[in-house]
């Protein structure tokens, strides 16, 4: 008889996801930001862009970025065949620590944006 090598279920890339997850919640910034390095934009414009983005926008960039996290680890958990509660409570310190990731992204591109929007 033979027996089936059962192989380890992947890992959770919480880094990734942490990163995506901050990078679409600071996306009303990031965004007019790329736009003026590539040229699509000015300076100036995409500064007052950002600006009316992130005064009016800014909670539901946040929102989505949170929706994004939370649906990439529902996803990450399916492909290790482990979403339901006890599942979650083996990975809720990989889960954390893609939330502090997530912020980290979205601190370190904030801090970027506004120094670049003071160049402006």
């Amino acid at each position: 008889m033979s027996e089936r090598a059962t192989t380890p279920p992947p890992p959770i890339p919480y880094a990734r996801i942490g990163i995506v997850a901050g990078l679409f919640g600071i996306l009303c910034c990031v965004g007019p930001v790329v736009l003026a390095l590539v040229g699509a934009l000015s300076a100036a414009a995409a500064a007052d862009l950002a600006y009316d983005l992130y005064g009016g926008y800014a909670w539901y960039f946040r929102g989505a970025g949170l929706l994004v996290g939370a649906l990439l680890v529902v996803y990450a958990l399916r492909k290790r065949n482990a979403c339901d509660i006890r599942g979650v409570k083996a990975v809720k310190g990989k889960i954390a620590l893609a939330l502090v990731v997530a912020l980290v992204t979205y601190a370190i591109l904030y801090a970027v944006t506004t120094w670049l929007g003071k160049l402006a």
